[in-house]
């Protein structure tokens, strides 16, 4: 029986490790990630069990920071008591530099919009160095131009299972999702 040379077995080994399946790709909902609040403690999504998401890239110098946040201040006053509805805003400094503050500024950003919903800490939602929370949502509905987030404030809506269910650009301002919203609740 012929032996493999090195190089083969090289070969062999880099396309077993280019082939590992990462625990976002087998994921079947929002409740199998971790994540770092603002804070940087540790949250189990699981947490969310039972209530209806919506998961968002946020920036505090973008063209739609304004309306986004006061419309999701007022939807989550709204919505959070009488529906459980959870926003879990994830700061990113991807698109234009528009997040570029650390921690603490991104808190006193929010406190100063009256933000009572969830904050986590800035993370990377393309590329290879993507929160793998990003990774599956991407990789569960996809874009109009690809799975890719394009710019600041593009919105998941997550059923009460933490199964994604829609995806929506950044011109679509947070009241407009109320109508999707009503039909999970």
């Amino acid at each position: 029986m012929p032996r493999k040379s090195t190089a083969s077995k090289k070969k062999q080994s880099n396309e077993t490790e280019d082939a590992k399946i990462e625990p976002w790709q087998t994921a079947t909902s929002i409740y199998e990630f971790t994540v770092n609040n603002i804070k940087g403690e540790e949250v189990c999504l699981e947490k969310y069990k039972g209530h209806v998401c919506i998961i968002v890239n946020v920036a505090s110098k973008c063209g739609h920071t304004k309306s986004n946040y006061e419309q999701f201040v007022e939807m989550y006053d709204k919505y959070f008591e009488d529906k459980g509805l959870q926003i879990l805003a994830f700061p990113c400094n991807q698109f234009g530099g528009q997040e570029p503050g650390d921690s603490e500024k991104i808190c006193k950003f929010a406190e100063s919009r009256n933000v009572k919903f969830d904050m986590f800490e800035k993370i990377k939602v393309n590329g290879k160095d993507a929160h793998p929370l990003w990774k599956f949502l991407k990789e569960k509905i996809p874009g109009p131009k690809g799975k890719d987030i394009k710019w600041n404030f593009t919105k998941f809506i997550i059923n009460d299972e933490g199964v994604p269910v829609e995806r929506h650009l950044s011109s679509v301002k947070p009241l407009a999702l109320v109508d999707s919203l009503q039909k999970l609740w």
